[in-house]
């Protein structure tokens, strides 16, 4: 492989990406609304564009565009987080159709809040039980606008959970929580917490791009999803705070107005398993929570 073009890679797991091929000798251009580096371009997300000229003769096209879901659910925003999605994505469809040398592989984004609400069983790649309400119906429309695009390569959509790096995006507020003992359980916390290590998510993604078997849905998770009130337990133990407060629904109501976001992204049930990922033979480096938040923080666990 030669060469990977990012759209809207310029966030977390957009830069992790592009260091890893990097350091691969694979040339990785990034698509950017706003271009600072020698190896960004320039587009929209939603025009067609000089961009459009890089993903001609490339080996594989990822697009990882959406505005974040971490605000405040009003009218301008929903309509933001879903355009911002299926714009690029019809997009980029629109840009490997007018290729002359298409690229082998169509790597969009998704999520797994596809899924309904789930307490009782992990929702698999063939699972029928998609979600309602309106975090469900912009995946839905997502997916489609991806599947919906008539480009005869592979394409695969990622049923992304909570990905946790080092120092870097969830792990950011979750660790502050913990450290500053308000790191107990979210509501009930009950709710289940699907979670992936960053180096498996790259570990899934080099197997997705190198295995030509795999294609449509693949949930991005690990194999061990616990409950919330386990998990933040995981993330106290890491910090070496032996205490960790509550938060009970009506006071992450209130912190989320404060903090202009959703209580949804605390509160859903996210029960995912990463069959297809598994089915192909990815072994997981980091299957057990408390192994991963060892190794992202970097610190042995403190008994309780």
């Amino acid at each position: 492989m030669k060469k990977i073009v990012l759209a809207g890679g310029s966030g977390f797991l957009g830069n992790q990406l592009a260091e890893l091929y990097r350091s691969m000798g694979v040339e990785v251009v990034n698509l950017s609304r706003n271009p600072k580096g020698e190896h960004e371009i320039a587009w929209d997300g939603k025009t067609q564009g000089e961009w459009a000229k890089e993903i001609d003769g490339a080996d594989v096209v990822i697009n990882l565009s959406g505005k974040s879901v971490d605000c405040r659910y009003n009218a301008e925003n929903k309509k933001l987080i879903l355009t911002s999605r299926t714009d690029s994505t019809k997009a980029v469809g629109d840009a490997i159709k007018a290729c002359a040398n298409p690229p082998k592989l169509w790597i969009n984004a998704s999520s797994a809040t596809i899924y309904r609400d789930s307490y009782d069983k992990q929702m698999e790649e063939t699972s029928d039980e998609i979600g309602e309400g309106f975090s469900e119906g912009i995946c839905k429309q997502w997916e489609a606008a991806f599947f919906g695009h008539e480009v005869a390569i592979r394409k695969v959509s990622l049923r992304i959970t909570i990905v946790l790096g080092r120092g870097e995006g969830a792990m950011i507020p979750l660790t502050n929580l913990a450290r500053l003992g308000l790191g107990g359980h979210q509501g009930t916390g009950k709710q289940m917490f699907s979670w992936v290590h960053i180096d498996d998510f790259l570990g899934m993604m080099q197997l997705i791009i190198s295995n030509e078997n795999i294609s449509g849905p693949v949930n991005v998770s690990s194999p061990g999803p616990v409950t919330n009130s386990a998990f933040m337990r995981a993330m106290r133990k890491g910090v070496g705070m032996p205490i960790g407060l509550p938060a009970p629904k009506f006071l992450l109501e209130i912190g989320a107005f404060f903090l202009r976001t959703e209580t949804e992204l605390m509160l859903k049930s996210r029960f995912i398993s990463p069959c297809k990922m598994l089915d192909n033979g990815y072994e997981f480096k980091y299957p057990e929570v408390q192994a991963a938040v060892v190794d992202l923080l970097k610190k042995k666990f403190v008994d309780l």
